[in-house]
């Protein structure tokens, strides 16, 4: 996208008190590093996005960590928004902005004079309650993807790290608004300046949209406390032809009895579970790795590369070839 040499876009980030801080800092680090980047490359002299914080009144605003943020405007004191973000936090404190009808109002009123509106985590259930994420594709963060689904009029995507749906941006939890603000500065200024940012704070341009938010390691320790440790060592042994009867023998169960109480507990059959956590691995040595597709798939257990190929395509619907190219 181009735009003049002294072009300049006005990011406001709300906060309100009880707000996770890393959902605030880390989007706007990501401008403040892309005005660093802009001038190193000589496009801008001056910072391109100008941010700015906003609460219901200027001043410093204590976060769910502690950490006291400092508000630099009254919600109703500034104009010409450009890119317009609301903080997510837990629903006690998101809740008291719910609740507040100035500002609700404020909200609606401002969607369409904005460019673009978003929202990190939770934030998102405060453009609900406004009727702003009506008849658009809008995540949240994982855990509150149920409560978000009781608004009829959104479509939902649990698994995505961010939507974008016309001009409405919404994020995954926490640090999915890191995501958010990269692909936003892509949207901006290009994929090599989103890259460079990433790089500089040691991040994964792009992670795959269609994945879960979460690994299936973490899911399923949290649904299964029974096979936490069979869990565990499947990890660490996943070079080991991982059969039903090995399973079982570490399990120190009958296979037939495992089988049926591993698939009962854990939604899936034990060979699924084994494919789809070694699919896992694969996804994190291709994206951080420069390893050979063959190497890849001798570490994470495939007899073969095209068996590596094979197994990742139904999964991912891509290419480990292609997966990779998201990443570099």
């Amino acid at each position: 996208m181009k735009f003049p040499k002294d072009h300049s876009l006005k990011v406001a980030m709300v906060i309100y008190p009880g707000a996770s801080s890393l959902d605030v800092t880390g989007p706007l680090e990501v401008f403040s590093l892309a005005n660093h980047q802009l001038r190193e490359e000589g496009r801008y002299t001056n910072d391109f996005y100008s941010t700015q914080i906003l609460a219901e009144s200027a001043g410093p605003v204590g976060t769910a960590s502690g950490v006291k943020l400092y508000a630099d405007y009254g919600f109703q004191e500034v104009e010409g928004i450009h890119t317009l973000l609301l903080s997510g936090g837990p629903p006690t404190s998101y809740d008291v902005l719910r609740n507040n009808t100035e500002f609700m109002q404020w909200l609606v009123d401002q969607e369409p004079r904005v460019e673009r509106l978003g929202s990190i985590c939770t934030g998102a259930m405060i453009l609900a309650k406004a009727g702003l994420l009506d008849g658009h594709r809008a995540t949240t963060h994982w855990a509150d993807t149920a409560a978000l689904q009781k608004y009829p009029g959104i479509q939902v995507d649990p698994d995505a790290i961010y939507v974008r749906d016309d001009k409405i941006y919404t994020s995954a939890g926490v640090t999915a608004g890191i995501d958010l603000a990269l692909a936003l500065v892509e949207e901006d200024h290009g994929r090599s300046l989103a890259l460079a940012i990433a790089r500089i704070m040691v991040l994964y341009l792009k992670r795959d949209g269609g994945q879960q938010q979460y690994s299936s390691y973490l899911m399923n320790q949290l649904q299964s406390d029974r096979f936490s440790g069979l869990v565990e060592w499947i990890y660490k042994n996943l070079q080991e032809p991982l059969t039903v009867e090995k399973l079982a023998q570490e399990s120190a169960m009958s296979p037939r009895n495992f089988a049926r109480c591993f698939s009962r507990e854990l939604g899936v059959t034990p060979a699924r579970f084994v494919e789809s956590i070694r699919v896992e691995k694969a996804c994190q040595l291709l994206s951080e790795q420069n390893l050979s597709q063959e190497k890849v798939a001798w570490l994470c257990g495939f007899q073969s590369q095209e068996q590596l190929r094979r197994t990742f395509r139904r999964h991912k619907g891509i290419l480990p070839g292609e997966f990779r190219r998201r990443f570099h």
